[in-house]
């Protein structure tokens, strides 16, 4: 084994890892349009994470980490996707404040 082929070993292991450990969180989500313990903030950021990221990634020779990288862009995305066409804001949640203030502040008639 030569000495490049190990990180290239642990990079195809990582990815693998990596995505058998964010498929079941894809499907649930998936299944269940259950995405309220979810976070907008995060997936936003997130998304922005893997598009600067890219820069990096696009640079490299392809590899393991090509395969990583867009899995990761994709899960994310999805999940970005997702929650902004299946979540809906839970009592105590910013969103729902903001919808019951809207509500509240309306002129009556």
């Amino acid at each position: 084994m030569t000495s490049t082929s190990l990180p290239v070993l642990a990079g195809i292991v990582s990815t693998a890892i990596f995505a058998c450990s964010t498929l079941p969180m894809l499907t649930k989500a998936l299944r269940t349009r259950d995405l309220a313990s979810y976070s907008l903030g995060n997936l936003v950021l997130a998304n922005a994470g893997n598009a600067v990221y890219s820069v990096y990634v696009l640079s490299l020779p392809v590899g393991p980490i090509w395969l990583l990288h867009a899995f990761n862009q994709l899960s994310t995305a999805f999940m970005l996707v997702w929650f902004l066409r299946f979540a809906r804001p839970t009592e105590g949640s910013d969103e729902a404040e903001l919808s019951s203030l809207d509500h509240d502040c309306a002129p009556s008639r």
